[in-house]
């Protein structure tokens, strides 16, 4: 459905007086054709006319109740906006229904429309959505019960989910778990199109480190933090090295190399690497086991590992050729 909405909001305005026509397209910003004026707040028209806010709040309840009686004409824009909203689970994000209906030419007048049409609710933003239309109030109060439930089990899961692996309650659709989930505060969708709690930076990542964080989750490995830096926008490789340093979600692996902590990596140099290895296996270990051992937690030369081997400070080798900590 296609229907010239600026010439169906243009016709139903030029029932009213002229003034209470301006006010009314004032303020929901119709004086532009394409619904690209600015919707204005009560103040602002009350003080270009000289009268309170409260005046003109009265004077666009007269305005509706007046146009209401021409609703009849449109009744199929109507019952188009109400198959929209009954598809998305009766409710819909404010901002994303009046791009769907509105694009980017329309969207003063679906807002105007919508204001005009019975069947409709405006929910004002709260802690639990942002702005939103209901078909009825109730889809509310089910939208309310799915985003918690759904929080619970991202809760539990402790990571992003696809829409399909949240558990929903009975006889709710993936359709309206997606519009409420789209409305909530709670949730929100990365860029990857999965869902998690908006406090997780692998949903809403904040700075360069939280960034740095997804980077690592997305490509599971080790990295030096150059490469790191690459697949972040603007960032100086430096910089994204300075945070890696401070984060304890980061250790470093070799020179310049970083792993996170979630994936069983420990703090240390390779001396503290030997030493914990050569600890939990409470036995003296040969050369070629303890190079493996350390190779698989730190990415440097064998040299290197076998230099602080040499280290009889630290470690006593007997006459077999074993290694041991030196009591």
């Amino acid at each position: 459905m296609n229907p010239n909405y600026s010439k169906i909001c243009a016709n139903l305005l030029g029932k009213l007086p002229q003034r209470q026509k301006s006010i009314l397209s004032q303020r929901f910003g119709l004086s532009s054709p394409t619904g690209e004026s600015r919707r204005e707040t009560l103040e602002f028209i009350g003080k270009n006319y000289g009268i309170t806010r409260e005046r003109v709040r009265q004077i666009e309840k007269d305005g509706f109740a007046r146009m209401k009686k021409e609703n009849k004409k449109y009744l199929p824009v109507f019952q188009y906006f109400k198959n929209y909203l009954k598809n998305q689970g009766e409710l819909k994000r404010e901002d994303a229904l009046l791009a769907d209906l509105g694009s980017n030419k329309w969207q003063n007048q679906i807002f105007f429309l919508l204001n005009l049409g019975e069947d409709f609710e405006r929910v004002g933003e709260n802690n639990d959505f942002y702005p939103l239309w209901a078909f009825n109030r109730s889809s509310v109060g089910r939208a309310k019960k799915a985003v918690d439930s759904a929080s619970i089990k991202l809760k539990k899961t402790g990571k992003p989910l696809q829409l399909k692996e949240i558990k929903i309650p009975d006889q709710i659709n993936l359709k309206a778990l997606s519009s409420y989930l789209e409305a909530s505060k709670k949730i929100q969708k990365n860029s990857e199109g999965l869902f998690g709690l908006k406090e997780w930076p692998e949903i809403n990542p904040k700075g360069i480190k939280d960034k740095a964080y997804l980077v690592f989750k997305k490509e599971k490995q080790p990295l030096h933090f150059v490469k790191v830096a690459d697949f972040i926008p603007s960032a100086l490789s430096q910089t994204v090295h300075n945070e890696l340093i401070k984060d304890h979600r980061f250790i470093l692996v070799g020179r310049g190399i970083y792993a996170l902590r979630e994936w069983g990596y420990k703090e240390g140099t390779v001396k503290d690497i030997i030493v914990k290895i050569l600890k939990e296996d409470k036995g003296p270990l040969g050369k070629e086991e303890i190079l493996k051992r350390v190779l698989k937690e730190r990415f440097v030369k064998e040299n290197t590992i076998l230099l602080n081997l040499s280290n009889r400070k630290y470690f006593a080798k007997n006459s077999g050729g074993l290694y041991t900590l030196k009591r």
